[in-house]
């Protein structure tokens, strides 16, 4: 159920500094990721095609890496360049290169075929590099597939349950119908809960001294990115009155790492206080724990359904835009299996 043919969050660009040697596996490939000297990011299988030792186990030299059991050396794009004692270098002596943008923040691989990819498909996040907002950036490792996680972003009834004590504070959120579209490789979800409490976490930063009005609007793309304004404000406030409002800009990408394990970056960024260093840290700190809560119920789901006695899934109206979400990944998968060679 993977797409091969879309772009995949890889790293964050702090993760390649100076001469680092990444090892991360994607759609269960592994691959090596640093940067050039001209600060350009590469992407490579993470093995040398003599005896298949990780590369990333090697040593950077200029551009190039040096496979430390034997000595031979890659270039930027997988070719060797030297095998110490022997002048002449077969053609299949090559490791495979991916195509790699750094974007905003976040460095994307392509994982399928190199010609189909794309640039221009990449998803737009403008907040991860926008001035107008604070947020540190975060990442986790689920021990699940990447649909569950995608299931748990595209239904935020959740809140009301999972989140009680941190992002949620009230069933009213799981009482609120959500709106969902279809849009260009993907869904568009909005939910408007009104007069209800705010949550612990919106408390803290906010100060409010009543019910407030919650507005979730976000965009959940192939192969898993969330793009999400969420806002807060007094309960009756004007629309366009933004007067004591919190609001947030997130940006969330799911990359698969295997069949039963996930690569999960984040943020969460404010445009208030931003001159308070303590405010984004405190944001920063309850979206983690937040994301441990949403973990630890996503991996024993994982569990349960890895079980001798599997059963299946029955749907509820929540379900909606999960499901769409699922059936455009199906389709997209089966017309990559579908188109000839």
């Amino acid at each position: 159920m993977w797409l091969k043919n879309c772009w995949y969050v890889v790293a964050w660009d702090h993760e390649l500094l100076g001469d680092t040697l990444l090892a991360r596996t994607i759609l269960s490939e592994a691959l090596v990721v640093y940067r050039r000297g001209d600060g350009q990011p590469v992407a490579l299988e993470d093995r040398c095609p003599h005896r298949q030792a990780p590369l990333s186990m090697g040593r950077r030299e200029g551009d190039a890496i040096r496979c430390m059991y034997h000595g031979l050396r890659f270039e930027p794009d997988g070719r060797c360049a030297e095998i110490p004692g022997q002048p002449q270098i077969p053609s299949k002596m090559c490791a495979r290169s991916y195509p790699v943008v750094e974007q905003g923040r976040w460095v994307w691989v392509w994982m399928g075929d190199p010609a189909r990819a794309d640039v221009s498909a990449i998803p737009s996040a403008p907040p991860l590099k926008h001035p107008q907002w604070r947020y540190r950036p975060g990442y986790m490792r689920y021990e699940a597939d990447y649909l569950l996680i995608c299931d748990n972003l595209l239904d935020f009834s959740h809140l009301s349950y999972v989140h009680e004590r941190t992002l949620g504070g009230s069933p009213n959120i799981a009482e609120v119908r959500p709106t969902v579209e279809r849009i260009a490789n993907g869904l568009a979800v909005t939910r408007h809960v009104d007069n209800t409490v705010p949550a612990p976490y919106h408390q803290r930063l906010g100060n409010f001294s009543g019910p407030v009005d919650r507005r979730f609007a976000y965009e959940f793309l192939l192969p898993g990115i969330l793009l999400l304004h969420a806002r807060v404000k007094p309960a009756g406030q004007a629309e366009d009155d933004t007067a004591g409002a919190l609001q947030f800009e997130s940006c969330q990408a799911l990359t698969p790492e295997t069949e039963t394990t996930t690569h999960y970056f984040f943020m969460q960024a404010h445009a208030f206080r931003q001159d308070d260093a303590t405010i984004t840290e405190s944001i920063y700190q309850s979206l983690c724990t937040a994301f441990e809560e949403d973990r630890r119920v996503i991996e024993a789901q994982q569990r349960v359904l890895a079980s001798a006695s599997p059963r299946e899934m029955q749907v509820i109206v929540a379900d909606q835009a999960l499901i769409q979400f699922r059936r455009l990944v199906a389709q997209r998968v089966q017309a990559e299996q579908d188109a000839p060679a």
